[in-house]
């Protein structure tokens, strides 16, 4: 019961940090940006992949390890492999923003960088996509879904 209780509040958690990581860094995100600005945006993108790792692995061992409702009740609910697919397909397009702020990050302080307009699209979609997981979420605890 409380390894439980503590895998749902971890998975809680790092939902939050992903979503105000994902956020914060399409506020910063400008048309051009100082390597000094790219690197704390980089700070703030391994929030982001820090919190989807633990997202994952709390997830993977609420739904593998047994914990609360059975293995076959998120296995044979189609609403659960769309919010992973989901997941899945914002961590894919995730890696281009992540190379980008990651081989930006060094140089002078105070050379400017213009920002590709894909990264703010990505960004957005990203949001986007991740703004529908919790709605799927609610109606597979009302047991939508079930095969």
């Amino acid at each position: 019961m409380t390894t439980e209780i503590i895998l749902r509040y971890l998975h809680f958690i790092s939902i939050f940090a992903i979503v105000g990581s994902l956020v914060s860094e399409h506020l910063l995100l400008k048309k051009a940006m100082t390597r000094k600005e790219i690197k704390r945006i980089a700070v703030i993108d391994g929030v982001y992949g820090m919190g989807a790792l633990t997202l994952l692995a709390a997830g993977l061992t609420l739904w593998l390890g047994g914990f609360g409702k059975p293995s076959v009740f998120y296995t044979q609910n189609f609403i659960f492999h769309i919010k992973v697919t989901l997941f899945a397909t914002i961590g894919i397009l995730s890696i281009y923003p992540t190379v980008f702020f990651t081989k930006n990050r060094k140089g002078n302080p105070e050379e400017v960088v213009p920002i590709p307009k894909a990264i703010v699209m990505l960004l957005r979609i990203e949001l986007l996509l991740l703004f529908i997981i919790p709605l799927l979420a609610g109606l597979m605890a009302k047991g939508i879904g079930s095969f």
